[in-house]
């Protein structure tokens, strides 16, 4: 007889709880069963490991021994599936609305060549997750470099919008130059946002703002009519709102869409999500 994994899980366990019964139900299976596999190993080593009577359950000293070792197989065992399991996923995070059909395309792609998974994480700072180690690649929009030492891959660039409450002023406009800004209250997402002061030069950046600090309280303190937004075009398409009109921007510079990643990810697993990546961008 094999002597398989089961064996070892088995006998640790009874000879921890010194208890059939109590590891039985740590291994959630029947007690008999339990009882037929521990038997089976000893054989199978032809040397008692546990010395049983009607109250207890005892290891011999070849038990004790055996455990030692059948306890650091285990931990090695468990190590090693941890690891294979962490290889075949990779966390993609971002702060609100996936660009479509960029990430379907690229996501089916990656997933049907690697054999891995996406797990795909909405976390509020994508660049705070990525030092924190919760994602392992992450899509961030906006014009700021990614600090040290993350690295980013420009995707594309997206254009802007203007965005209002329908009983705004604005709503009633077909467009609005990106220099007329300055003369509206400007509604900015401090944490995930892509449009704030920082967009324009010093002499021409808006001087009445109103600080958000995700996507959520953005959406809602603009149809609450507390000013104006500024969003790239995904918004407009996947992100309608009865109370909200979106107005065309001229003369607006892009928002680029990069991924960004640690050095010391998962690096087989991050290159082959930026080659699919880029080839969906290219489609």
């Amino acid at each position: 007889m094999e002597i398989e994994i089961r064996h070892f899980r088995a006998f640790a366990a009874v000879a921890r709880h010194r208890s059939f019964s109590r590891a039985a139900d740590e291994l959630s299976i029947t007690q008999p069963a339990l009882s037929r596999t521990v038997a089976q190993l000893e054989a199978a080593l032809g040397v008692r490991l546990l010395e049983r009577t009607s109250r207890r359950v005892e290891p011999t000293d070849a038990g004790t021994e055996f455990l030692r070792e059948a306890e650091r197989v285990l931990a090695s065992f468990d190590h090693a599936l941890t690891a294979a399991r962490r290889l075949g996923v990779l966390r993609l995070g971002f702060s609100w609305l996936l660009p479509a059909p960029w990430a379907q395309r690229t996501i089916k792609a990656f997933e049907g060549s690697t054999g891995a998974s996406v797990t795909l994480t909405r976390t509020d700072d994508p660049l705070e997750a990525l030092r924190r180690r919760t994602v392992d690649i992450a899509v961030v929009r906006g014009d700021a470099a990614a600090p040290e030492p993350l690295r980013s891959v420009r995707l594309y660039d997206e254009p802007r919008f203007a965005v209002c409450a329908r009983e705004s002023p604005l709503a009633g406009r077909d467009h609005l130059d990106w220099g007329e800004v300055r003369d509206w209250r400007l509604i900015v997402n401090t944490v995930s946002g892509t449009t704030g002061p920082w967009s324009w030069p010093e002499e021409s950046r808006p001087r009445d703002i109103v600080e958000t600090a995700n996507y959520d309280e953005w959406v809602e303190t603009v149809a609450a009519n507390r000013g104006i937004g500024i969003v790239p075009e995904t918004a407009r398409h996947r992100s309608p709102h009865p109370a909200l009109r979106f107005v065309p921007l001229t003369d607006a510079p892009p928002v680029p869409v990069r991924l960004v990643h640690l050095p010391d990810g998962p690096r087989v697993l991050i290159r082959r999500f930026l080659d699919a990546s880029l080839a969906a961008v290219a489609r």
